[in-house]
């Protein structure tokens, strides 16, 4: 199969590399299309190791099962959103083929297309850990009467796009930030207040809109100001900061919790951070996997807008580049594996 393997130096080219075999846990994926994310191409900067194959998000095809998945949980020919822990190993979401943790891939409707799908994987499964693991707020298919409030700092991030529709959803009341320019598009999305994350009287606006009352914050940037904006917008007790980047909170009664969304796959982390193996991580994904299939089923949730970049894997590096120059605004860069130039339609 053809894939972006890493050179070692902080490079990486398509080259071909053998298909990867199904563990006894696993399904073998024919990968359809792939979303990027600020940690693929930080990956293939940091992690300098040969031989690797970049990619987290991906949609496709199942084609093999691993001897030990549990009968009926996966088949041959289901159309699949999922995740793996892309530029650490020779298997990643951005080449022709990819295995996968059965239990942690998401069913896909069939009116959904696989652009679309492969955007849901990391941000849906952060979401979920963020909301219930940490924050232990109701979820869309058990939603709560009483209005809790919750803040998303980011509401145009990815995870904070799908944490604003997820936690409305939930019956909870969003307050969230964005640019002057996508606050009405926040609100699109279900958020019942949105600030200016660049007014540095935003914190304050937010103690008064929640009464001085918030305890419950999702941080979808965790650097530069916001640690401090997303304490100062907290009730004078404290609350709870969910961070998408480790930090600790100064403020006294903040606690932070930190989510990784690779700790899903129960297994230690060495790469971006240092993480225990968790299996009651695993344990929960496997449920999140579930909660996301039904909602993405039965709730209108709207999807990032999909910016599909031409040549499939060969557009890669100019997505990156235009990742790390800042371009990226609510929507999420795309690229369809048929389309890359050269490939068989094997």
């Amino acid at each position: 199969m053809h894939a972006l393997v890493t050179n070692g130096d902080g490079t990486f080219d398509l080259k071909q590399v053998p298909i990867p075999t199904p563990g006894p846990n696993d399904v073998l994926v024919k990968v359809a299309a792939i979303a990027q994310n600020p940690t693929d191409w930080k990956t293939a900067l940091l992690h300098q190791r040969k031989g690797n194959i970049l990619g987290c998000d991906f949609a496709g095809t199942v084609v093999g099962i691993g001897s030990n998945v549990e009968p009926g949980l996966r088949k041959i020919g289901e159309r699949i959103a999922a995740i793996v822990h892309g530029g650490v190993s020779p298997n990643g979401a951005f080449a022709e083929y990819v295995v996968t943790d059965a239990t942690i891939a998401i069913p896909i409707p069939d009116d959904m297309s696989f652009e679309i799908a492969a955007q849901l994987p990391v941000a849906c499964y952060t979401t979920c850990q963020c909301l219930y693991q940490c924050l232990n707020l109701p979820t869309p298919l058990e939603p709560t009467k009483e209005p809790i409030d919750v803040l998303v700092w980011s509401g145009t991030s990815a995870t904070g796009q799908y944490a604003v529709q997820f936690a409305k959803a939930a019956g909870l009341r969003v307050i969230s930030t964005a640019s002057a320019r996508n606050i009405e598009f926040v609100k699109s999305l279900g958020a019942d207040e949105v600030f200016d994350y660049a007014d540095s009287h935003t914190p304050r606006k937010i103690f008064a809109a929640t009464g001085g009352k918030l305890r419950h914050v999702v941080d979808c940037i965790s650097e530069g100001r916001t640690p401090n904006q997303c304490s100062m917008s907290l009730s004078k007790e404290g609350g709870t900061i969910t961070t998408l980047l480790p930090y600790t909170s100064r403020s006294k009664g903040v606690k932070t919790d930190f989510v990784l969304a690779y700790s899903i796959f129960g297994n230690p982390v060495e790469f971006p951070f240092v993480f225990p193996a968790s299996e009651e991580h695993h344990k929960n994904a496997g449920q999140y996997a579930k909660l996301i299939a039904e909602v993405i089923a039965k709730i209108p949730i709207k999807s990032i807008p999909v910016n599909i970049f031409p040549n499939g894997l060969l557009s890669v590096a100019d997505g990156f580049e235009y990742m790390k120059a800042g371009k990226v605004h609510a929507e999420k860069i795309t690229y369809r594996i048929a389309d890359t130039p050269g490939l068989s339609s094997a």
